[in-house]
């Protein structure tokens, strides 16, 4: 009988931040998580605000956001890690991790989001629709939800969810 392997995790990952250090998203064990892919000129963007708003809330009790750009989706986000980056701290005051540009579909996808994009259990699969598609993450690295682009960052739908995982 061979040994099974464990079934992969959000920490067993590495990424590159958005000012070009790896990171290993190990880091955020024991902590609840919300993956979004983002991008600078979409209908959805003004989404950073209420995604800032939810990290400044609960980052003191253990969660935070991880936002990946991707330009997936009708261009939307052309410019380079320094452009988002910069675009993000002076217009949306963006303090959560960013990552670096990555592609989240597609025959290039990103492992991190095949992984998203997977079978879990309770949890919709399949490719990521538009920008501003969220994964949220328990503190042992596990889906737990994912929510399309239209719910908002602070509907009731996440916020519940966040302050469970959270008590």
């Amino acid at each position: 009988m061979e040994p099974s392997t464990p079934t992969p995790s959000l920490h067993d990952f590495s990424m590159t931040t958005i000012d070009g250090k790896s990171v290993n998203l190990s880091q955020y064990k024991g902590k609840v998580v919300l993956v979004v892919n983002v991008a600078s000129f979409c209908g959805y963007t003004r989404q950073y605000e209420p995604l800032e708003k939810l990290y400044r809330t609960y980052s003191e009790k253990g969660f935070v956001v991880l936002g990946f750009p991707a330009n997936d989706f009708g261009a939307q986000e052309p410019g380079s890690d320094e452009e988002i980056q910069s675009f993000c701290s002076t217009k949306y005051d963006v303090t959560f991790p960013m990552f670096s540009k990555i592609t989240v579909k597609g025959p290039e996808q990103h492992k991190l989001y095949a992984w998203l994009t997977s079978e879990h259990k309770g949890v919709p699969s399949g490719e990521v629709a538009w920008n501003f598609e969220k994964f949220l993450i328990d503190q042992n690295g596990n889906v737990v939800g994912r929510y399309k682009s239209n719910v908002e960052p602070l509907s009731d739908e996440i916020v519940t969810k966040v302050e469970g995982l959270l008590k």
